[in-house]
């Protein structure tokens, strides 16, 4: 019952979110446009609801000539690929605003499991014990109020499980305005951490 209800939920707060934020992706947009040649958006392999792959929406905070499909934190120096505004955009988690159109089509959920790439086979499996790959993956979820980049994997995916088990109206809420709150405090977030390989951002898939 409260699938139905929490897809509602994310349709209303995801077209409600893209009005009301216009002006804002206005300027990020023109702010992205005047920094570096490229494109405004990149895309990126996620695995999403029973490990369906979908393509993931961010604004773009590298350089066109930046390596592809290489994790951030195993090139050389990844400062030099990072254009400015786009340190920004990771640091304030803004680059993540453009999933909101992955919200409203259906794709995501605003709380949920972070979508894993492709890739990260042993979070994914991880996942799979917990069942924790039969939800829509989210924007926040409860293992980001918990840890965040801070998270081992094996923590991670237990928490992820621990959102299937109670989720409902009211677990939700926790999660968005706890995450709210983290955002703000820049708590448990670690830039391009090594540290289990976790939700690690990919360098930008230009396409």
């Amino acid at each position: 019952m409260y699938g139905k209800i929490k897809r509602l939920i994310d349709f209303v707060l995801s077209t409600c979110s893209l009005i009301v934020l216009s002006p804002l992706f206005v300027v990020l947009i023109l702010a992205i446009k005047l920094d570096s040649k490229g494109p405004i958006l990149f895309k990126q392999n996620r695995m999403g609801i029973h490990q369906s792959q979908f393509k993931i929406l961010k604004f773009r905070t590298m350089k066109i000539d930046t390596p592809q499909d290489i994790p951030t934190h195993l090139l050389k120096n990844p400062d030099q690929y990072m254009t400015r505004i786009g340190k920004f955009l990771r640091k304030s988690s803004l680059d993540e605003l453009p999933q909101v159109w992955n919200i409203l089509i259906g794709q995501m959920s605003i709380i949920g499991p972070r979508p894993a790439l492709w890739n990260q086979y042993d979070l994914i499996e991880e996942r799979e014990k917990y069942s924790a790959n039969s939800v829509k993956p989210g924007l926040t979820g409860w293992a980001q109020i918990n840890g965040r980049d801070e998270l081992p994997i094996h923590v991670k995916a237990r928490l992820d499980g621990q959102y299937v088990e109670r989720m409902g109206f009211r677990m939700d809420v926790t999660c968005f305005f706890k995450t709210i709150l983290y955002i703000v405090k820049r708590e448990g977030i670690v830039e391009g951490s090594t540290q289990a390989n976790n939700d690690i951002e990919m360098t930008d898939r230009i396409e």
